[in-house]
C-alpha cells in the first residue's frame, strides 16, 4: 500500500472491513435455520440459511397411495415457503452491502 495516495488506502481499509462484516453476516444467516410446514403441518421442512435442508418431517396422514400427488404438493409448498424465508432474510441481512454495486 506504500506509495497510494492517502483516500486510496482509505477506501482500501474501508473495503476490507466492509467485506470482513458481509463475512460475518453471511457466516451469521447460513447458522440461522428457516421452517416452513404445509397446511396443518402434513409436511414441515428445514433448511439452513445457506438453502440446505436439514430435516423434513412427513405426518403418516399426508401419505395417500391414491393420492401422490397431493404429498407432492405439500413438499414443494412447504419448500417454496422455506426458500422465500431464506431469500427475505438474505435480502435483509445482506442487502446494505450490495446496494449500489454493480452485479
Amino acid at each position: 500500500m506504500r506509495g497510494m495516495p492517502g483516500n486510496m488506502q482509505g477506501m482500501m481499509k474501508q473495503m476490507q472491513k466492509m467485506q470482513k462484516e458481509m463475512g460475518k453476516a453471511q457466516e451469521e444467516l447460513h447458522a440461522t435455520e428457516f421452517s416452513a410446514s404445509a397446511p396443518d403441518e402434513m409436511v414441515k421442512v428445514v433448511f439452513t440459511g445457506d438453502k440446505k435442508m436439514k430435516d423434513m418431517q412427513i405426518n403418516p396422514e399426508a401419505i395417500d397411495p391414491d393420492d401422490p400427488d397431493m404429498l407432492q404438493d405439500l413438499v414443494i409448498a412447504a419448500v417454496n415457503d422455506a426458500m422465500n424465508q431464506i431469500d427475505q432474510a438474505t435480502e435483509k441481512k445482506l442487502g446494505k452491502f450490495t446496494k449500489g454495486m454493480p452485479m
